[in-house]
């Protein structure tokens, strides 16, 4: 059965104006005790997906996640900073750094995303929401940001993963194209991918 999701009203063109405005308010700049944080997961220290670091986790990588109010305990840190290190790294290294999610034309059971996210799961303290924003931070455009918000406003039937591929790809891409649109016209960057642009919505929308 193919996965789907609800794309909310958020998401839809009568609600243009307040998309944008919730992407500005989103990326807007940080300053003392204002802004939100998250709007640095992508860009803190570069990125998680310079051709310098794009096939390994490093301590910067870890101090993205938190931007997004997850924690990578320190047991967990030394498995994916040393002990475990060449591991992952084979793993992302089958990961292609110019490939987004909705050129994606189907998703195997022996994904290399979902056998990296399966094995970071395995390690302690680390839930699927922590292992997702890891892979996230590594390849943004090819694999979203996911939470319990965004779970519960989309409501998903299987996996996440294949439901937004799917939604992106129907009627000639035409999801994909307006979350194009939606970051273009909030001017937020073009390093912002369309995932992001998804998920920072539907979060900003739904959030508590």
């Amino acid at each position: 059965m193919t996965s789907t999701l609800t794309v909310p009203e958020i998401l839809t063109p009568p609600f243009r104006a307040d998309a944008v405005s919730l992407l500005r308010s989103y990326f807007g700049p940080i300053s003392g005790a204002t802004g939100w944080t998250g709007s640095r997961f992508e860009r803190f220290a570069g990125g998680g997906d310079g051709s310098d670091v794009a096939d390994r986790f490093t301590a910067a990588d870890l101090v993205a996640v938190t931007l997004l109010s997850v924690d990578v305990p320190a047991r967990g840190a030394i498995d994916l900073l040393e002990t475990r290190a060449d591991e992952f790294s084979a793993l992302l290294t089958e990961i292609p750094t110019d490939l987004e999610l909705v050129d994606v034309v189907s998703i195997p059971e022996s994904w290399a995303p979902t056998r990296l996210w399966t094995a970071l799961r395995d390690i302690r303290g680390i839930g699927w929401v922590t292992a997702g924003k890891l892979v996230a931070r590594k390849r943004p455009f090819l694999i979203p940001v996911y939470d319990t918000v965004v779970q519960g406003a989309v409501r998903p039937t299987g996996s996440f993963w294949e439901a937004l591929r799917v939604a992106l790809r129907a009627h000639d891409r035409a999801l994909h194209r307006y979350l194009v649109e939606l970051r273009d016209e909030a001017e937020i960057g073009t390093d912002i991918s369309p995932l992001r642009v998804f998920d920072v919505v539907v979060w900003m929308a739904f959030r508590p």
